[in-house]
């Protein structure tokens, strides 16, 4: 077995592992979590609360 043969090897290997990647972040069963996720830096009830909650440690 050459070098040529294990760079090709790792490349198609790599290629899988992408395709599975993309396929499981673009998976409809995922969408609700990434929808919800995605809101977390928009979401200023959790951060007040938190900041709240960080005041009263500092005290």
């Amino acid at each position: 077995m050459g070098i040529g043969e294990l760079q090709t090897i790792a490349t198609v290997s790599a290629f899988i592992a992408f395709v599975g990647v993309a396929w499981w972040a673009y998976s409809p069963k995922n969408k609700k979590r990434f929808d919800e996720d995605a809101q977390l830096a928009l979401d200023d009830e959790d951060i007040k609360s938190l900041s709240d909650e960080q005041h009263d440690k500092d005290k």
